[in-house]
């Protein structure tokens, strides 16, 4: 594998090729700042680990559904949309899971003016959310990436699957009619 200088990152760099995609392995210390946001940059907010497990899951249970919602508040990962719920699938550092349990859930050691505001900003948001997923009637529903084992995600489908049972086609036409005669 050929190596590369690149003069920026002030260290050598190694490069791999990837079917899809060009991966670029970077090791970082505290005095690199370039090497360290091109680390970050390739951190993906779509298609995670944690999200395809869940996706998997779901899917092979037979529960389908719709991916990033662009029209509800938040951009869920998963969208129920006849039984109104709406599925976020958290990453327990980002988004700062709660659970005193969760070992992936700490805080950083190091600048700790820059990821605190940033990781409670994530949270304030995450609320902000939910509050108005509620508030337009839809369900909301987190699982954090430490919740991605399969005993939890069987506990997960058990409780999707009673949630808002699907509307069905006569009442969605009672829906529809009803909203006309409204107008």
């Amino acid at each position: 594998m050929p190596f590369q200088w690149f003069p920026r990152f002030r260290q050598w760099v190694r490069t791999s090729r990837v079917p899809s995609r060009m991966r670029l392995a970077v090791s970082t210390t505290n005095e690199t700042d370039a090497a360290r946001s091109a680390q970050m940059s390739r951190i993906r907010a779509r298609d995670t680990k944690p999200e395809m497990r869940v996706r998997g899951a779901l899917h092979a249970a037979g529960l389908r559904y719709r991916l990033h919602a662009k029209d509800l508040p938040g951009r869920p990962d998963l969208v129920f949309r006849g039984r109104r719920i709406a599925l976020f699938v958290h990453g327990c550092f980002w988004h700062q899971h709660p659970d005193p349990n969760c070992k992936l859930s700490r805080m950083p050691k190091s600048k700790l003016d820059f990821w605190r505001p940033k990781l409670e900003g994530n949270r304030l948001r995450d609320e902000k959310t939910r509050s108005a997923l509620e508030t337009d009637g839809w369900t909301v529903v987190e699982v954090w990436e430490c919740e991605t084992k399969p005993d939890y995600l069987r506990r997960l489908i058990a409780r999707l699957q009673t949630i808002n049972p699907p509307r069905t086609a006569e009442d969605k036409s009672r829906s529809i009619v009803g909203a006309k005669a409204g107008k």
